[in-house]
């Protein structure tokens, strides 16, 4: 007797590492039942459309960063020691991503274009959890007279994730960390001018 929910997972976690690999448009569904080991039919009884199995793997694959980088930043007691582990974490993710691959939001996102409205709405979604969860670290830190009171939230997030993807972007191609170490260095340096 077969589990359906062990089947999906399968099928999420093996389509997950292709999308993310190969890339979104270039993975068939071909190379899904070559990697899971299941029929085309079985794919398609667990997901309407190619589509839909790309923005579900998407997902799983952003829920698996989010929960790697929760699990830093919980180990933190104060807003800016919150941040750096922020920094810390996209600084290891060249040597030892989460995912394979690098960066699910990153690599859809890039992928993401008129063409692709559903991968690109889901990629909005990834991007404003991450967003949102940075401008929480950034309350806090004002509530309890960590950080400055004054700070543009929204602006402080969107700096630090489009500097922090950049850098990861970067260091891929160069194949080391130099300019995610140089991104980082920066950061470190914003931070102290936020920090009471």
């Amino acid at each position: 007797m077969r589990n359906p929910e062990a089947t999906r997972e399968k099928i999420l976690k093996k389509s997950g590492v292709l999308f993310n690999t190969k890339g979104y448009k270039a993975t068939s569904i071909s190379e899904i039942t070559d990697a899971t080991g299941f029929t085309k039919g079985a794919i398609y009884r667990h997901f309407k459309s190619k589509q839909e199995l790309e923005m579900e793997s998407l997902f799983q694959m952003s829920l698996l960063m989010m929960e790697a980088l929760r699990g830093r930043i919980k180990t933190e007691t104060t807003a800016p020691d919150k941040l750096k582990a922020i920094f810390r974490f996209f600084e290891s993710y060249l040597g030892k991503p989460v995912v394979k691959g690098g960066c699910p939001l990153m690599n859809a996102a890039i992928e993401a274009d008129d063409a692709h409205p559903g991968l690109r709405k889901a990629a909005l979604k990834i991007l404003d959890m991450l967003h949102n969860s940075v401008v929480a670290i950034l309350e806090n830190g004002i509530r309890y007279k960590q950080l400055k009171p004054d700070i543009d939230k929204a602006y402080y997030a969107s700096v630090i994730i489009a500097a922090l993807e950049g850098a990861i972007m970067m260091s891929k191609l160069r194949g080391n960390n130099a300019d995610t170490l140089r991104v980082i260095q920066h950061l470190e340096n914003q931070l102290k001018d936020l920090v009471l």
